[in-house]
């Protein structure tokens, strides 16, 4: 039997679609603060909601007990309770459901010795860091259940990313698989360029997530200044102490390492673009850097938007949205460079 066939392609496939939706969920869960809705965590008996009011109400009570009713959503009825904690319920269902959806699979690969020995030990790391993923969001939540009714937007942006990085192994292993043929030769310093411009983003992925902990969205709500003639604004350095605390901990000060990484970002990928222009590219290459291109034009000017009207809520989806596609495009592109 061939080993690593289309149906091994598929499952990979598969699960880079259930991440993609479970972070698109995640970033509904956070616009809609319900992510400490559900305070306990049970690995298996969790998988089932409430199914009567006699178990809503326990669920809700549990919930009074915690910083977020308490400080914030006191006058919170059991119907606006119900709300949030949809959200909260359907991210960490769509998390047991991708445990399933990798496990099971790879278990009967394995058993049928339809994988490479190689796949297999690419598996058992991305199963890992599905592990780690699902630890980071109950470590993310507790951190809100204690003192401030808000989660670490370290913790947030450690979830986020690992999230991001599982979807992109996951990916590379199946374009490992979709494109087995390696070249012969490869454009160091161009591939090199690629890596640079794919830890750039990774960096602003992860600022992004900063900027979501903290709420910092909500404030300087003016583009391309940060307020009505300034381009930095003076709170971006006075908020913390020390200064360089401003840049990781400070609300101003986060969102302003945003906007300027996103110009980082946009610029870098031009580069890619007119130094691809001077080489000889497939028809692939070509479409992967035109894709680069236009994607993080469209991801950037969603960042601008979602600024500009305070980050509703389908807006801040849709530029988190951008992030990944974004990402995606960076993988595919790299891969294509590299193999």
């Amino acid at each position: 039997m061939k080993k690593d066939n289309k149906t091994v392609i598929y499952w990979l496939l598969a699960g880079c679609l259930l991440i993609f939706l479970m972070v698109i969920i995640g970033g509904i869960t956070r616009l809609t603060h319900s992510g400490l809705s559900i305070s306990n965590y049970k690995l298996f008996t969790g998988i089932i909601p409430p199914m009567n009011e006699l178990e809503w109400q326990i669920a809700f009570d549990l919930y009074k007990q915690y910083p977020e009713y308490q400080k914030l959503n006191y006058h919170f009825t059991l119907e606006d309770f119900k709300e949030i904690y949809f959200w909260e319920w359907l991210h960490r269902a769509l998390g047991r459901l991708i445990g399933i959806v990798f496990f099971i699979p790879f278990l009967y690969f394995l058993l049928k010795k339809q994988l490479t020995r190689s796949t297999i030990k690419k598996a058992i790391l991305l199963m890992g860091l599905g592990a780690f993923q699902g630890f980071l969001g109950w470590y993310m939540v507790k951190s809100g259940l204690v003192d401030r009714p808000d989660v670490s937007h370290y913790r947030l942006a450690a979830h986020l990313i690992t999230a991001f990085i599982t979807f992109a192994y996951t990916f590379w292993i199946a374009l490992d698989l979709i494109y087995p043929n390696k070249k012969t030769s490869v454009n160091i310093g161009f591939r090199n360029s690629i890596r640079w411009g794919l830890a750039v983003l990774l960096l602003q992925i992860i600022y992004g997530a900063f900027v979501a902990g903290l709420d910092a969205g909500f404030i300087h709500n003016h583009w391309p200044m940060m307020s009505e003639g300034k381009f930095m604004h003076e709170t971006v350095y006075i908020e913390q102490e020390p200064l360089y605390m401003n840049f990781i901990e400070g609300r101003s000060g986060v969102q302003f390492i945003h906007r300027i990484l996103a110009f980082v970002v946009l610029f870098y990928i031009v580069f890619i673009w007119i130094k691809a222009k001077s080489l000889s590219l497939n028809t692939i290459q070509k479409r992967a850097v035109h894709m680069l291109l236009l994607i993080v034009g469209i991801q950037f000017l969603l960042g601008v938007f979602t600024i500009l009207y305070h980050v509703p809520i389908w807006l801040g989806i849709a530029h988190q949205v951008g992030a990944f596609f974004l990402l995606s495009v960076m993988i595919f592109t790299l891969h294509r460079f590299s193999k």
